[in-house]
């Protein structure tokens, strides 16, 4: 089904709604695939969205709700009634659970936590005690684990007994009898050995993760090696959790997801953008707004300094629009170039210093073909006005490579110094180098100009 017709489906449903129509929305709810049930609600209003769903069969609700985002599932429990809200946080996996536990208040977090079983608690409390934003916080600690000494009967034996409970049995980590991962071994070669083959003979040197780790670091990891899963160690490599490949593959497109959204000067929304409320919209993009808005201010103020130079050679004000954005958006090439290595371990804080180099060359070559370009064009114009010469097209020219130059070495080097202080430097790369390329590359041009033109 269309996006347009979920969007229609979903409009149909608010007008039921209001009407009362409860059976209609229950019946057309039951003709829709899962995923296409999930887009629908996530389209509706907060609070057709509850009602929607409080209609759906028990099983079903619980399958929707593990697909919400966390966001959309806090929200979702402000109009639950309190039973509905247990039995649904009590269904979640460990994993998912924290996450939701992130996203409320912490007064009924720990209530939620509270009315768990003993069973789900020890589950959940290990997650619980890693901090946000490292990988431990996002593995699952259910999983199966097998000792070396295990024949490979008896190894699916176990996975046939208590896999249905474990995150994955596709790729199951072996440790010693002090928890140590020595190991992993696949589910598939379990199955093609014979049955007294010890499974020390079948595993092979693990992909691990420590849990501290960043998440995003680990869950690349993961997806570079191109595994199933990877166990999660502490700092004496024992094991405490494994880390699926899915799980690592959201995370990753999270991550990318916030990055492209700071890279436009504005915070990811999380969540569906039709259901997201309009304040939460502003909020996302209102503080970067304000930070654009004082480059703007610094660009103006520089504009005031050289007014009097300005008006001695009107002609160099139509280049100003040409100068501020092809620095932008040279700068904001090359921060998206380096952000993304830093992401993907290319390139490493440390490496400023090369990364330096490299973007002043690729500066050089761009400023001298579109200056080149810049000069060109205005001595073809000048065949036809006065205003513009020689002079002006070579200082048009020259403050095209000083500030391309200038604006590439900012794009590298901004990242690299946003990641050495620990910042996201998606957060960092825009703002600043609109703020660092608007004011100083007028002030550039200006002084460019002082020299040429003699004003």
């Amino acid at each position: 089904m269309e996006q347009l017709d979920l969007t229609a489906t979903a409009g149909i449903w608010t007008e039921l709604i209001a009407r009362q129509r409860l059976d209609a929305v229950a019946e057309q709810a039951s003709g829709l695939s899962l995923p296409d049930l999930v887009r629908t609600l996530e389209r509706l209003p907060v609070t057709d969205r509850a009602v929607a769903f409080r209609l759906l069969p028990k099983e079903k609700a619980h399958e929707v709700f593990e697909r919400f985002d966390e966001g959309l599932r806090a929200e979702l429990f402000s109009s639950l009634r309190d039973d509905d809200v247990v039995g649904l946080f009590a269904g979640l996996d460990p994993d998912d659970r924290v996450h939701l536990m992130d996203e409320l208040p912490a007064g009924v977090a720990h209530r939620l936590l509270q009315r768990l079983s003993e069973d789900e608690r020890e589950l959940t409390a290990p997650i619980l005690g890693y901090g946000r934003g490292t990988i431990g916080r996002r593995m699952s600690t259910e999983y199966l684990r097998l000792h070396p000494g295990q024949s490979v009967g008896d190894a699916l034996t176990l996975a046939r007994r208590y896999g249905e409970g474990a995150e994955t049995i596709y790729v199951l980590p072996v440790v010693d009898d002090a928890r140590v991962l020595v190991g992993v071994v696949s589910l598939r070669d379990l199955f093609l050995a014979e049955a007294q083959t010890p499974v020390a003979g079948l595993m092979t040197e693990p992909v691990s993760v420590t849990a501290e780790d960043a998440e995003e670091d680990a869950a690349r990891r993961c997806v570079d090696a191109q595994v199933l899963a990877v166990p999660v160690v502490d700092r004496e490599e024992r094991l405490v959790g494994i880390l699926t490949f899915d799980d690592a593959a959201r995370i990753v497109q999270r991550a990318e997801d916030e990055d492209a959204s700071r890279a436009g000067a504005a915070e990811p929304i999380r969540r569906p953008y039709l259901s997201t409320p309009i304040n939460r919209l502003v909020r996302t993009r209102v503080v970067w707004l304000f930070f654009l808005a004082i480059s703007a201010a610094l660009t103006v103020g520089v504009l005031d300094y050289f007014e009097e130079d300005l008006a001695q050679v009107v002609a160099l004000a139509s280049f100003i629009p040409l100068l501020i954005g092809t620095g932008g958006n040279t700068g904001s090439q090359a921060a998206v170039t380096i952000t993304r290595a830093l992401a993907v371990g290319d390139v490493r804080a440390r490496d400023i210093g090369r990364v330096l180099l490299r973007e002043v060359r690729v500066g050089a070559v761009l400023g001298l073909t579109l200056g080149a370009v810049a000069f060109l064009v205005i001595m073809g114009v000048s065949f036809f006005s006065e205003s513009y010469t020689a002079p002006i097209g070579l200082t048009v020219g020259l403050s095209m490579l000083a500030i391309c130059v200038m604006a590439a070495a900012a794009g590298g080097a901004i990242p690299c110094i946003a990641k050495s202080l620990r910042i996201d430097p998606a957060v960092m790369s825009t703002p600043f180098i609109a703020t660092f390329v608007d004011a100083t590359g007028l002030i550039v041009y200006f002084l460019v100009a002082k020299a040429i033109l003699g004003i």
